[in-house]
């Protein structure tokens, strides 16, 4: 089931970012996709519950979610304590824009 919903998300979004305008938007929030999404596989990895996360990191349930869904746009403070909760370490990094398409 998961496969399917995944191989359907996929197909949605390839078609969707076809559109230049949904494009520019999806690429200014890259990060934040790429980092909700880094969360999510961590969290499924460890086959933590929101719930069992929010208990190890003294973070809502509720707000576990809001992040995984982009609704809430949490704090470096917020995520460290999520990377502690997930015994794993927050690694931000600059790195060279070689295609000049972040100026």
């Amino acid at each position: 089931m998961k496969k399917d919903f995944m191989r359907k998300y996929e197909d949605y979004k390839k078609k969707a970012l076809e559109n230049p305008e949904v494009r520019e938007e999806y690429d200014n929030l890259e990060f934040e996709y790429d980092l909700i999404q880094a969360m999510i596989d961590a969290r499924i990895r460890q086959n933590l519950t929101q719930k069992q996360l929010s208990e190890l990191t003294g973070i809502t349930q509720a707000d576990i979610s809001r992040i995984e869904n982009g609704t809430r746009n949490p704090s470096l403070a917020m995520l460290k304590r999520i990377a502690k909760g997930l015994n794993m370490r927050l690694k931000l990094e600059y790195i060279e824009d070689t295609e000049g398409s972040l100026r």
